[in-house]
């Protein structure tokens, strides 16, 4: 499953530092209007994996994640190879459009994970997982970049979905799932509805906080993703531009790559909550710089240390939702959790485009900045309250005893 990832995670950021510039080449459209198309046409593809996302995880519960992730990668694969025949902004669209049914192979992948890994160790297993992924997005803007510049933008979509037929091949011939299932877990499966889920999450506040800043962290994260080559261009000139363009988005994924599986194993041992509020602010707090950058090398610094923080957000995140949810309905609730991804997914490209168009890039980095803040803070105060309830509640309990 790890070099599953790796291979899915390297293709699919293959492309993204060069989408906005792929654009440019339908025809002689203005900055503004490459800005905003740029943030539609990447989030788009979120857009129907938000709708699909907790079907398939309803899916996956009854009868298993392999054959969706083959499906996943299959789906992917398809849509990639189109897209290096499209030849004007509104197939690409379309086809991101279509893609977004299939996405979601990286969130399924951790699932299965999930689900057959006991929860003592869940942040340091999934940890460890979430580096293959990341250890793809690290190679792959800069190898994007090289085939972009040697063979063009089109060709390199066609690259891509070899890559991502071939992890689909590797999930067919190299994973054997079991389906971990106990008394107790079974009944549960029979009894939870999608209702019950939802009321499940809706009755744990703490829960509910960490699946809600799913979606904050993405809008903050992706709001600059689309229009990062522009920045780049921005301050660093047109000069091997895709090339440069893959180093600012791998930074970010070196950071991730060298602590995800420590952010994840620190988890298991003084609590996940505590790890996510800290690294919610850490984000915040070395993301605002960027709007303040003058050359290609402070941004690449600053990319390293958002990378840093932002490698243990998402398993320190899954291993509380492996350890507040009963076994039977983890994936339809990672599902949901996957959904909300998606949803920030799509809201936060459209965001920065918008924000970049009106106000300039730098305004981007601003907001940005700001989300994870308040993220942070939120999960603070909803944490506290948790807290102190509890305590309450220990001590009402022990006075009843007595």
């Amino acid at each position: 499953m790890w070099f599953a990832n790796f291979f899915v995670g390297g293709s699919l950021t293959m492309v993204l530092p060069f989408l906005s510039l792929y654009i440019e080449e339908f025809g002689n459209f203005s900055d503004a209007y490459v800005q905003n198309w740029s943030g539609w046409i990447f989030g788009i593809t979120f857009g129907t994996a938000f709708l699909f996302s907790p079907i398939w995880g309803r899916i996956g519960d009854k009868y298993g994640r392999k054959n969706i992730l083959i499906l996943s990668s299959f789906g992917m694969g398809i849509s990639i190879l189109l897209m290096g025949f499209a030849d004007s902004v509104w197939e690409l669209f379309f086809l991101r459009l279509f893609m977004g049914v299939f996405t979601g192979f990286i969130p399924m992948s951790q699932a299965l994970i999930a689900t057959q890994t006991p929860k003592a160790i869940a942040g340091r297993v999934l940890g460890t997982l979430q580096t293959g992924s990341v250890t793809g997005n690290l190679m792959g803007p800069l190898l994007g970049g090289i085939l972009a510049d040697v063979f063009g933008y089109s060709a390199t979509f066609k690259w891509v979905s070899i890559t991502i037929f071939l992890s689909g091949l590797l999930v067919l011939l190299g994973i054997r799932e079991v389906m971990l299932k106990n008394s107790e877990d079974h009944a549960e499966e029979e009894t939870y509805s999608s209702k019950q889920i939802i009321l499940h999450i809706i009755g744990h506040p703490v829960l509910l906080a960490v699946m809600l800043i799913s979606a904050l962290v993405q809008i903050a994260h992706f709001s600059i993703q689309p229009i990062l080559s522009l920045y780049v261009a921005e301050i660093h000139g047109p000069v091997s531009i895709a090339f440069f363009s893959g180093l600012a988005f791998s930074a970010a994924g070196l950071g991730n790559l060298l602590m995800a599986r420590r952010w994840g194993r620190i988890g298991d041992r003084v609590g996940y909550i505590k790890i996510l509020i800290f690294l919610l602010f850490m984000a915040g707090i070395v993301y605002l710089p960027g709007a303040f950058v003058t050359n290609i090398w402070q941004l690449v610094v600053l990319r390293f240390l958002l990378g840093i923080s932002i490698g243990g957000i998402i398993p320190v995140r899954i291993a509380y939702i492996r350890q507040a949810a009963p076994l039977s309905i983890q994936g339809e609730m990672l599902g949901y959790n996957t959904s909300l991804r998606f949803l920030g997914n799509i809201i936060g490209p459209a965001l920065g485009g918008m924000l970049s168009g009106y106000f300039g890039i730098s305004a981007v980095f601003f907001v940005t900045s700001g989300l994870l803040i308040a993220s942070g803070a939120i999960m603070l105060i909803t944490w506290y309250k948790q807290e102190y309830t509890d305590e309450k509640r220990k001590s009402t309990q022990a006075l009843s005893s007595h």
